[in-house]
């Protein structure tokens, strides 16, 4: 593995615990000493300890191993709240509804920080009956593309992966949405009002032809 326990967050975690060396040693079968060169830097606990060593500090061997508590504060399960972590190696999308230790191909993840839609990412809806049709005027090629598209309400989260040489379009049940989230693979994570839509007006885009003028105006900028 890319990490592992360090010494300090040993000690760390077991002034948490308002444990002494001997305790912990106790408790794991080896030496009060063993436990000095771990918070030393001498050594490093076998690989069979890191559970044992999870268990008596309360965590789990990930918040071990990277030093982080995950705090369970965000129980409310509103899904307005969700994060987004994306695997930079393989574009692996990790949604959470709070603090969470995220890890894949040995990174750790950081929840995307969502930004307003702009000039160049722009997303254009229509309402269909009763769904959100989706479009984002975005080049889908190899090298740059955009990689999902998701519809946040209270009380659900619905995402559709999207993929390079495709279409940057998506369909979603109108059911309280609130926000339109999306990831582009250079520049991050975007966002919009689905109220409000693009120009500002609480209403979506049911004008077609305006909807037209304004997607030519955006290939305009973005050529």
């Amino acid at each position: 593995m890319n990490q592992y326990i360090t010494g300090a967050v040993i000690r760390e975690m077991r002034l948490q615990k308002h444990m002494t060396q001997l305790q912990l040693a106790q408790q794991l079968s080896v030496s009060d000493k063993t436990v000095s060169k771990w918070e030393t830097g001498k050594g490093y606990p076998d690989i069979t300890l890191l559970e044992p060593i999870a268990k008596a500090f309360g965590v789990s061997v990930t918040e071990l191993i990277s030093g982080t508590r995950i705090s369970n504060r965000n129980v409310s399960a509103n899904m307005m709240r969700s994060l987004f972590c994306v695997c930079p190696v393989c574009g692996n999308v990790i949604h959470t509804m709070g603090e969470a230790v995220v890890q894949c191909h040995g990174i750790q993840l950081h929840p995307a920080e969502e930004e307003p839609a702009d000039e160049r990412h722009m997303i254009f809806v229509e309402r269909v009956e009763d769904e959100y049709y989706v479009r984002i005027d975005h080049d889908m090629t190899k090298s740059h593309y955009i990689s999902f598209v998701a519809a946040l309400s209270p009380d659900r989260m619905q995402l559709v992966r999207l993929y390079p040489e495709g279409n940057a379009e998506a369909r979603f049940s109108m059911h309280g949405v609130k926000k339109f989230l999306f990831w582009c693979n250079r520049d991050g994570l975007f966002s919009a009002d689905a109220v409000k839509g693009i120009d500002g007006r609480n209403r979506a885009y049911d004008d077609t032809e305006e909807r037209r003028a304004l997607e030519k105006a955006a290939d305009m900028l973005l050529g």
